[in-house]
């Protein structure tokens, strides 16, 4: 990764500021003071593998130097970092969604939040890449520069309405991978052919389209749901006859039936497919699709503290979400700990052997 920054300026070496940061973030630092302070008191520690010619840096300079580092080039290492790491097999869940940085945005420069789109391996429990959304674009611009640097090869993966499109299909089956993809009104003609079919499929009997059905019921705190899934496979020539969906083999639909307080409540979702969807798998990738939101977004909200962070500065929330990526694949990858993500980032803050194991394993 290049050095941003002029050559008489350099007081402290490039590979010293990040692995300092990558450290403290691990260790419970949310800004720039934190990693600061993080590095005065663990300087001993990190002098065993780090030059520090000049000490610690301050916080304006991690500030600075991280506002200038290229996103682009950082995102790169990280994919390579994680490449190395990662064991993709087939059948691998990959969870493709967005998340608004809420305070990242910047009123006197008039720069609006960043809005970063993750894939998320299910089983691993890993971020295997993330790309920012321009600021005058959307989710449906940013999953294929996405999806272009993941290598898909047999997995599956999932992503919501947004991404329900022709080119986004066709991209995951061009990288050899396989869909399961939300579908909601954005794509009126499809959604009422598939709305249809179903209507058809339940009047005949099913008479003719080969189906599949797999019910889950779910109690708890007052709150009853029941969940009924119906896959259609071998449709293609029912809802998309003029080939326009690469490789569309079957759709499903979930009636989500929920009781709270007595009050029940029907909701139904669509979804197409690239795969011959047996309803209980259908069921699985549903369910594994939301680990995105409460293994991942939820833990960068509440754990990492994302949505109160007022890091705002040219490139520094995006090479800052970069470092919580990084730092929470560390602390998943670690199992010897049976705990929560935050109080791991206590641990390591603590213990210095426990932080040298999150790091090297």
């Amino acid at each position: 990764m290049s050095d941003p920054r002029i050559e008489r300026s350099k007081l402290h070496k490039l590979i010293d500021i990040i692995t300092i940061a990558i450290c403290a973030v691990i260790c419970g630092a949310d800004t720039w003071v934190d990693i600061e302070m993080y590095g005065d008191a663990k300087y001993k520690w990190l002098k065993q593998f780090l030059e520090l010619p000049h000490g610690i840096p301050s916080h304006d300079t991690f500030a600075r130097v991280f506002a200038r580092i290229n996103p682009k080039q950082f995102q790169e290492c990280f994919l390579s970092w994680v490449k190395s790491i990662s064991k993709i097999t087939d059948n691998e869940i990959v969870a493709i969604d967005g998340k608004t940085l809420r305070h990242s945005y910047d009123e006197g420069g008039e720069k609006a939040a960043i809005h970063m789109v993750s894939a998320w391996s299910t089983s691993q429990k890993l971020v295997l890449g993330q790309v920012k959304v321009g600021e005058k674009s959307n989710e449906i611009t940013a999953i294929p520069e996405l999806l272009k640097v993941l290598d898909l090869n047999g997995c599956i993966v999932t992503i919501d309405a947004m991404g329900c499109q022709r080119e986004i299909v066709k991209l995951i089956k061009e990288r050899e991978g396989d869909y399961v993809i939300t579908l909601k009104k954005n794509q009126g003609s499809l959604y009422s052919r598939v709305e249809d079919l179903f209507k058809q499929a339940v009047l005949s009997k099913y008479q003719g389209i080969e189906h599949n059905t797999y019910q889950e019921r779910e109690v708890g705190r007052g709150r009853r749901e029941i969940r009924h899934y119906t896959t259609l496979s071998n449709i293609k020539s029912w809802v998309d006859s003029e080939d326009k969906w690469a490789d569309l083999m079957s759709v499903g639909r979930v009636d989500y039936v929920r009781t709270i307080k007595g009050e029940p409540k029907l909701e139904t979702r669509y979804y197409i497919s690239s795969l011959r969807l047996k309803a209980e798998k259908f069921a699985e990738y549903v369910r594994n699709h939301w680990q995105i939101e409460n293994s991942l977004h939820w833990v960068l909200d509440v754990q990492f503290n994302e949505d109160d962070s007022r890091i705002r500065k040219d490139n520094s929330p995006e090479n800052f979400a970069v470092l919580r990526h990084i730092a929470h694949n560390l602390l998943n990858q670690e199992n010897s700990l049976k705990v929560g993500v935050k109080r791991k980032r206590n641990r390591a803050g603590w213990d210095d052997d426990y932080l040298f194991k999150v790091l090297f394993g």
